[in-house]
């Protein structure tokens, strides 16, 4: 997303080349298949702990620190090395956002115009917007210390940074469809009915 909007507000005149079909399938692939590599080794690791303490995860899915929880070894070097080759993923992606949106920003910030500058912001603000409350809360997830940890919080923390954003995202670009606004502002039945009988 970062790129595309990189692309689109930097150099859209290049816009077709930069970001054409076969650049999008392979950058789709990369990601697919980074995020299957990551998830393929802590899946294989954790099936090779041995659980003691039961096999119920005090939440609605499976996270690596609640089955660490119910783990009898204390042998976590292999999920060291794990958690180092995920943040070096995390820490690759979060760099080439960072400098994608500081190229973006400073693109922006050299439109004359004011509305060409709010449009092009509130193209990407909303993808910034969750981002950010995604990253936050999965780090603040997986780094809190253990004497905060209790399983309400856990609890909520999950489902903001697993479910929040999943759901804001449509929600976000939606709001920034015409019609839906106009949908909004006129009333459901009124639009319904606009639909119907176009003038």
């Amino acid at each position: 997303m970062s790129y595309d909007c990189y692309v689109a507000i930097c150099r859209p005149l290049h816009y077709e080349t930069l970001l054409g079909s076969r650049v999008c399938v392979h950058l789709a692939a990369a990601a697919w298949a980074c995020g299957f590599l990551n998830v393929l080794l802590h899946t294989a690791n954790t099936f090779s702990l041995p659980l003691c303490h039961g096999n119920a995860v005090d939440q609605f899915f499976c996270e690596i620190p609640q089955i660490f929880k119910l783990s009898c070894s204390t042998s976590y070097l292999r999920e060291v090395g794990l958690a180092v080759f995920s943040l070096s993923l995390g820490l690759i992606c979060f760099v080439l956002i960072v400098v994608s949106y500081v190229q973006i920003f400073r693109a922006v910030l050299r439109i004359p115009s004011q509305q060409g500058r709010h449009k092009a912001f509130a193209t990407c603000l909303p993808h910034l917007v969750v981002l950010s409350l995604f990253i936050t809360t999965a780090i603040f997830a997986n780094l809190k210390p253990l004497s905060i940890s209790s399983p309400s919080l856990d609890l909520a923390v999950a489902v903001l940074y697993s479910v929040v954003p999943l759901a804001v995202n449509p929600l976000i670009y939606s709001l920034r469809n015409q019609e839906l606004k106009a949908a909004l502002k006129s009333g459901p039945f009124q639009y319904q009915l606009d639909l119907l009988n176009p003038s």
